[in-house]
């Protein structure tokens, strides 16, 4: 997530500084050629480029438009997580009996909440895999997504908090560990063992049954935020609205020059040269909106317009062990270069 208030030089070079190199040569290319060559024929009148152009404009704006709303529920997932983590651990040190049969409820409760925040990064892991309609540049990304990532955040600056079985290690018995590669949705197994744990603590009359409800309403939670999350992950924007979209920008910047010369060479020869820097920023500005849109759709792929999954997962983390009187507490993830991972 960005935090900045505006982007920076370096943001905008990293999501468009390609495209904004060859709009620049296409637009030099055909002033060039218009000039020297007086290539009148390859000139078109200005009317239908600017219909294009609004018709395009009305489809990103519709694209954006769906993108920031699976943004902002993504957002609200992640939201909705904090709160019924909160409320999950404050009902599980809460609920007690006197017809307890298990002598150390601390230690089970203990491992209820470690397992919760274990649950809290593997979730996480599971949704940063990358799926074929996301921006993975390479085949070997793809298989080393991990290390790339890890790179990618200490390149900017953060820390290495670790690769994810680190945090597992840390929070799950051996036993449960060493269970992960048996499972291929690893987050709904952790969830599943928090039912049976709770369960076992009614049938020992540690909780009664009201308490037990109440706690399993709580997992089910954790299981529709993740379900919602996992639709966002793996059902993408409808591509024929994304696919159609960038068709219509490159059709509209490959004739945007094609029909500005024209309109500038009535200006003299000078004007001319002067179309090309507003070429540029023309097919600049729709380049960037459908950009803005393109990488928006997709708010767990690992990038710096993702949901900032990592830093609400330390804080829910500080928050949990906290509320099970841990003093040894990690320390908040802040943002560096402008970006909250």
């Amino acid at each position: 997530m960005i935090t900045t208030k505006y982007f920076n030089y370096r943001q905008v070079l990293n999501l468009s500084g390609f495209h904004l190199i060859w709009i620049s040569i296409w637009c030099t290319l055909i002033a060039t050629l218009f000039y020297f060559f007086n290539w009148e024929w390859m000139t078109i009148p200005w009317v239908p480029v600017a219909l294009i152009g609004t018709a395009e404009a009305f489809l990103v704006g519709f694209k954006n438009n769906q993108a920031y709303d699976r943004l902002w529920e993504a957002r609200k997932i992640w939201g909705g997580i904090v709160n019924s983590s909160r409320s999950f651990v404050s009902m599980l040190y809460a609920f007690d009996t006197e017809n307890g049969n298990i002598n150390n409820l601390e230690d089970r409760r203990k491992k209820i909440a470690y397992r919760h925040i274990a649950w809290l990064y593997a979730f996480r892991e599971q949704l940063l895999i990358p799926t074929e309609w996301e921006h993975i540049s390479t085949e070997e990304e793809k298989f080393h997504h991990i290390n790339q990532r890890r790179n990618r955040l200490i390149k900017a600056g953060f820390p290495d908090y670790g690769r994810t079985p680190i945090f597992l290690h840390k929070y799950l018995s051996q036993e449960e560990f060493g269970s992960q590669s048996e499972y291929k949705n690893f987050a709904t197994y952790l969830i599943s063992l928090q039912a049976k744990e709770i369960n076992e603590l009614k049938n020992t009359k540690n909780i009664t049954d009201f308490n037990q409800t109440q706690l399993q309403a709580c997992l089910n939670e954790f299981y529709g935020y993740q379900g919602q999350a996992e639709r966002i992950k793996k059902f993408p924007s409808p591509r024929q609205f994304a696919s159609t979209a960038f068709i219509f920008n490159i059709l509209f910047i490959t004739l945007l020059p094609l029909g500005l010369v024209n309109e500038f060479a009535k200006l003299g020869d000078w004007g001319i040269w002067t179309c090309i820097p507003f070429c540029i920023i023309i097919g600049w500005i729709y380049i960037i909106m459908e950009l803005v849109g393109d990488y928006s759709e997709n708010p767990f792929a690992g990038l710096m317009f993702d949901v900032p999954m990592l830093s609400i997962c330390r804080t829910i983390e500080i928050d949990v062990l906290q509320m099970i009187g841990e003093e040894d507490l990690p320390e908040p993830i802040l943002s560096k270069n402008g970006v909250l991972v």
